[in-house]
């Protein structure tokens, strides 16, 4: 099966917003401060920008909180061409738990990581068609640590399934990983170690 270039299909739907001059309301999913920072200078150019952090995988307590806090005091400080506000979501734990039982011993990039992206991108589209969001999508994508095929297949899907426009994402593309730590350094961000979740934080403790 060929994989699809979705920062091709990006730059065809920002030329199109461009011609027509367009602005149009984006729901951004943020999985922290540091990967949001690249996504968020590049899009704020042709996107009215909402930050919807929502990570209930996120583990321990505190680690969960400090990333939230991050992520506000970037938004505040970066200067946007367009605006960008933030909504928290719920941290509700148990949905992660859930969705990721029977899966625990599975490795990183397999399963149980799908499974949670689904979680997150479902939550993320049912608030973008809540709100009347013109488009959603998320900054997962920038991840050397994530597919962006299986990324978007999800997104495109849940999209389908809430009646909301999936925008194609491959922020790996034009250097974007390299850009969000040169603006993670920039702006002194904390940059975890791990994921998020319990998992990726005892399989990378056990690398130690």
């Amino acid at each position: 099966m060929n994989k699809i270039n979705y920062q091709l299909e990006l730059d065809k739907i920002i030329d199109f917003l461009n011609k027509e001059g367009q602005v149009p309301s984006l729901l951004l999913h943020s999985c922290c401060a540091p990967c949001s920072s690249y996504c968020i200078e590049y899009l704020s150019n042709y996107f009215s920008i909402t930050v919807f952090y929502y990570n209930p995988n996120i583990y321990p307590d505190e680690e969960y909180y400090h990333r939230v806090k991050e992520q506000e005091e970037f938004i505040k400080k970066f200067p946007a061409k367009h605006p960008v506000s933030f909504i928290e979501g719920d941290y509700d734990k148990t949905a992660f738990y859930n969705i990721a039982r029977g899966l625990e011993s599975c490795p990183e990039k397999g399963e149980r990581c799908h499974k949670c992206y689904e979680l997150r991108l479902s939550e993320t589209a049912k608030k973008a068609k809540e709100l009347g969001f013109d488009y959603f999508t998320t900054t997962l994508t920038i991840s050397p640590m994530k597919d962006s095929q299986v990324l978007n297949q999800i997104g495109q899907r849940v999209g389908d399934e809430y009646g909301v426009k999936w925008l194609p994402t491959d922020f790996k593309k034009k250097n974007g990983y390299k850009r969000s730590t040169e603006l993670s350094h920039e702006y002194d961000m904390y940059r975890q170690d791990y994921c998020g979740c319990v998992y990726s934080y005892n399989e990378r403790r056990n690398m130690e």
